[in-house]
Formats: C-alpha cells, structure tokens, sequence
C-alpha cells in the first residue's frame, strides 16, 4: 500500500524537474543518506556502484534484486525527502523483470528510478525500441502498485560506453530520448556527457529534463544550469572519497602512526543524532 506521504515524496521530487536545477549527492546506505539529507540534499539518489561495494561486490550488474530492493528500504528508511533508486538495468533484461524490479523499489519506498540501457544480452546497450518497451513496463508496474507518478530517469550509456562513431552520438542520444518519452519517461540522463556545447544542444532539442553525472573535472552546477541541464547527480563520487579516506587513515596510522587524515571529521554525537533511533 502506497502511503500518502510516499505520493507526497513522488510530487515533491517530480517537481523539481520543472525548472531551475537541482544536485542529487548519492548515497550508498542509511548512515551517508542521513549525512546527505543533513546537507540539506532535496532528494537522496542511490549509487549502484556504493550500494555494491558496500556489499563487498563490484558494481556492473552483480546485485540480485532482493539485495538491492533492502538497500533501497534502508535508506527510504533512513530520511524524510524523497529517494530514487538506482536500478542499474533492472534486474533482468525483459520487460517482466523490470515491472517486478519497479514494484519491489516501491514496496521499498523509492518515489523514483534509474533504469539504463545497458546490460543487453552479449553485452553493449538494448536497441531504443527494446528499452522504450522495457521503460513501458516500468511505468505500467508503477501505476498497478499505485504510484503511478513514480519518476523515471531513462540513462542512456552512448556516451559513457562511447557507442558507435563520436559523430553520431548526439544523434543516436536524441532518438533514444525520443522513443524513451514517448514510453513514459520522466527525464534522460546522460552520464558522459559534459561537453557544454553539446549538452545545450541536447537540451534545446529533447523534451525531457536532462540529467549529467558530474564529479572532479566536471563544469560546475551553475555552468551546467547556463547549459540547459535540469538535474545532476554525482555517482559513486562520494562513496569512492568515502573508500579512499578509509585506506588513507588506516595506513596513516599503520605506518607514521599518526591521525592527521581523520583530523575535522563530524563528531560522534553529530552522525549518531542524525540516524533514528530505534
């Protein structure tokens, strides 16, 4: 049973796409959720590959559905805004397995999705009509387990897998985007893509809010707002800060014998005060 205050979460995060821009800061389990939503993130994104490593799995498709669906409860579980879900390629190639993939993130909490193109059988990405069926059946699953304003982020990986010649990229992008709205998706997301020139090109000819995946290196928020960009998420960027500061430390100690790469962190009391307590 889909709750009034889930709706609420699914209106509220689909209003943000409306104009302006907005940052999704991702999280990889409760405790950085917390950390993100005290931030003051609007919205928590899951990363697939967080998730996976926090599991003790590398990312690309490993988790089963059930481990990635109690991630995803943990963190809804965890804050008060809205969370959308990283469900990388859905947990199964056909459309079926989509639909149960949208109904069990629900069942979780998420008020949205990241479904991707890629995962195809023998590798490379499904051809736009077999994802535009795929997106198809998200959407018809969201509306039977009764939140059919659940949004759908439709992640392209032309850009990302450098599929095809460098010439017809955009192209291939802007028909993907096409039949992807035209099966009910909510935005496009490009991860990528950071070329200015080329991402205000997108966005004056899509009709879905676009989405970049941006990190160290990346334009920043406000030159991606100049160039059209309505969304922008940061990946595993936080989770492999996170990681490296964990290696950093312990061999810090371990050889000089000294904290320095610990000096400045929140308090105890500051991050447990930020989890519920029960």
């Amino acid at each position: 049973m889909v709750s009034e205050g889930q709706h609420a979460k699914a209106a509220a995060l689909r209003s943000l796409h409306e104009d302006g821009i907005f940052v999704l800061p991702n999280a990889w389990d409760a405790g950085s959720a917390a950390m993100i939503a005290a931030a003051g993130a609007p919205v928590i994104a899951t990363t697939s590959a967080g998730v996976s490593w926090s599991l003790g799995r590398q990312d690309g498709q490993r988790l089963s559905r059930p481990e990635a669906t109690d991630a995803v409860r943990r963190i809804a579980d965890a804050v008060d805004v809205p969370v959308t879900a990283d469900i990388e390629g859905g947990y199964g190639s056909d459309p079926g397995a989509v639909a149960a993939t949208v109904a069990a993130m629900i069942g979780a909490g998420a008020v949205g999705i990241n479904l991707e193109d890629s995962g195809a059988p023998g590798g490379g990405l499904f051809d736009a009509a077999t994802q535009a069926t795929r997106i198809r059946a998200a959407r018809t699953a969201a509306a039977d387990a009764g939140l059919p304003e659940l949004v759908i982020n439709a992640r392209t990986d032309v850009f990302l897998f450098e599929i095809g010649e460098p010439a017809g990229r955009l192209g291939d992008v802007l028909a993907r985007a096409g039949a992807y709205a035209e099966a009910g998706a909510d935005s496009l997301f490009v991860p990528g893509l950071l070329g200015l020139d080329v991402l205000a090109t997108l966005t004056g000819k899509v009709s879905l809010p676009v989405n970049v995946m941006a990190g160290p290196g990346a334009p920043d928020v406000a030159a991606l707002r100049a160039a059209g960009v309505r969304r922008v998420s940061l990946g595993q960027a936080i989770t492999q800060a996170a990681y490296t500061l964990a290696r950093q430390a312990a061999a810090e100690v371990l050889t000089a014998g000294t904290y320095d790469s610990i000096t400045g962190a929140d308090s105890f009391g500051d991050i447990n005060g930020r989890l519920r307590a029960r």
